[in-house]
């Protein structure tokens, strides 16, 4: 079998297993409905989650940016790549997140698997939750530590791998906190209290929480109340920032091991002034507009009780993410693809995403959704249910 057989081959195996992915095009702005492939569509699939993007003082930011610095950042950070702007961005994340500096890297998922193998190597421990971040686990991966994975969100079992482990040098404990597919708050304020029994550090990737939990949108940390601690902090200006980036916020001495270490940060061109300029725009307008937050979760609630009411399986999420569990791959994109028909896009996400037998539709509202978006997305759940049962 030459090489475009075994190409071909895999391709077909991912199609007749209900796997294979296929890219649309996105033909418009991403507000509450948008032009999917030429046909204008309720979007229920985007983590621009408090419409950010879109906003004028953040696009105002971008275009002024472009005019001043041009389009791009033409080297790395430690060569040419550093913007002034990153340092009033980074500045007003510390600020933000509660920590002393904060470093931007190029993308969240180049965050993870940065700071992970800097934090942890072949003579370290790491103790991941079995739900996490693609990015995590990658990070792990990369760091050639010893991993352990404990049950989603279950402390107890955490306990016990720590007390199992105290032969390694250094230990880590890795969890999300707001899970990216099920939607659900991991238990931060006990897991942090074990990691500061057991002396163990804990990063948390608050991608998903960052501009939705805690006061002013500062993230899971402050939800819980735990700002001012030890916690090394994780996440991106991609989903409610509206912008493109990660970052992680900790101690200066932290950030200083990063800028030396850090590989993802070392060999990367830096991110466009136009993007930093709108992420810090966009934390502007995110800590002072408490009702985007508020309308968010009205929208949330809305449609998880319309569609649980309607007869789905809609898991138990806490946050702006909404799970529809349809179970084989093969329903769920059915599902999607007679959504779409309805004027409705509600993306089919299955393994290795999801674990297997729990593929779902993972709907996200927004802020700036109107009222007839999610009544109209409603309906179109209304009159696919019966065809699906």
């Amino acid at each position: 079998m030459d090489s475009h057989d075994w190409l071909d081959t895999e391709c077909a195996a991912l199609e007749q297993a209900g796997l294979r992915r296929h890219l649309r095009t996105v033909m418009s702005a991403p507000t509450g409905t948008i032009n999917l492939d030429g046909r204008d569509v309720v979007l229920l699939g985007s983590n621009n989650y408090l419409g950010l993007s879109t906003h004028p003082q953040v696009i105002a930011a971008a275009v002024e940016a472009t005019r001043t610095f041009g389009t791009g950042a033409s080297g790395s950070r430690l060569i040419s790549g550093n913007s002034e702007r990153y340092t009033t961005l980074e500045t007003n994340l510390a600020k933000t997140k509660h920590t002393e500096a904060a470093l931007v890297f190029s993308s969240g998922y180049a965050a993870n698997t940065s700071i992970i193998p800097v934090l942890a190597d072949g003579d370290d421990l790491i103790l991941s939750d079995a739900l996490n971040h693609a990015s995590i686990i990658d990070g792990c991966r990369l760091s050639r530590a010893t991993k352990k994975v404990y049950r989603h969100c279950d402390v107890e079992h955490l306990k016990t791998l720590l007390s199992e482990s105290t032969a390694f040098r250094r230990r880590l404990i890795v969890t999300d906190s707001v899970f990216s597919m099920d939607g659900d708050i991991a238990p931060l304020r006990d897991i942090y209290e074990v990691a500061t029994h057991y002396n163990a550090m804990l990063l948390v990737d608050d991608a998903h929480g960052f501009g939705v939990l805690g006061k002013d949108g500062s993230g899971t940390v402050t939800h819980f109340g735990l700002e001012g601690t030890d916690i090394i902090q994780m996440g991106t200006l991609s989903k409610a920032v509206g912008a493109l980036g990660g970052y992680i916020a900790g101690s200066r001495a932290l950030i200083e091991l990063l800028i030396n270490k850090a590989r993802g940060f070392i060999f990367t061109t830096g991110l466009p002034p136009a993007t930093l300029a709108a992420a810090n725009a966009a934390l502007d307008v995110m800590c002072s507009s408490p009702e985007l937050r508020q309308r968010l979760f009205l929208h949330a609630k809305c449609l998880k009780t319309a569609l649980t009411d309607l007869g789905y399986t809609v898991l138990p999420s806490e946050t702006q993410i909404i799970p529809v569990v349809l179970g084989s791959p093969q329903q769920t994109t059915s599902m999607a693809d007679t959504l779409l028909a309805e004027g409705v896009f509600a993306p089919a996400i299955r393994p290795p995403a999801v674990p297997p037998d729990t593929s779902r539709l993972r709907l996200t509202v927004m802020a700036t959704h109107t009222e007839a978006e999610i009544q109209q997305a409603i309906a179109g759940f209304a009159t696919v249910f019966p065809k699906t049962r």
